[in-house]
């Protein structure tokens, strides 16, 4: 299937490019997340027309993560689990937890946007992960996972 692209797609194409991608990821992915459209002669007519609109909200998106990115480069969020005497946790520290405590220190961030190289968190220390605000905008924060206190 022929679609549109209505912004960046990380792997696909940029803003306005024309590509061809599997039904199934067009129908159940592209189109419902408003990424894309069908590739059909009004689509494309209407996005001609609406083309310069596009292209500031993307600029306006990316401007925004770029400040979201400078706030968030270098922060050290520090997040207390249950751990044993070795240092291991009771559980692990996932991406969903990291979001959490950014966003208590007023960093509003989703949780697939955090990037965790080597997976969760399993052990007591600091760790390097990294944030991707948008495409072209990954801010490296520092995370410290510290044992509980009972």
């Amino acid at each position: 299937m022929q679609v549109i692209l209505l912004e960046k797609v990380a792997n696909l194409g940029n803003l306005g490019d024309i590509v061809k991608v599997k039904d199934g990821y067009a129908r159940n992915y592209l189109i419902p997340t408003r990424q894309a459209r069908r590739a059909t002669e009004a689509a494309i007519k209407e996005f001609e027309a609406k083309r310069a609109e596009l292209e500031k909200i993307a600029a306006d998106k990316l401007t925004a993560a770029q400040a979201l990115g400078e706030k968030l480069a270098g922060k050290t969020v520090r997040i207390a689990q249950k751990a044993g005497v070795d240092g291991r946790l009771f559980g692990s520290v996932t991406n969903a937890d990291v979001a959490d405590a950014l966003k208590k220190i007023g960093l509003e961030v989703q949780k697939a946007q955090v990037r965790m190289p080597h997976g969760p968190l399993k052990h007591v220390g600091e760790f390097p992960v990294s944030v991707a605000v948008h495409h072209d905008v990954v801010a490296e924060i520092s995370v410290q996972v510290v044992a509980e206190a009972d």
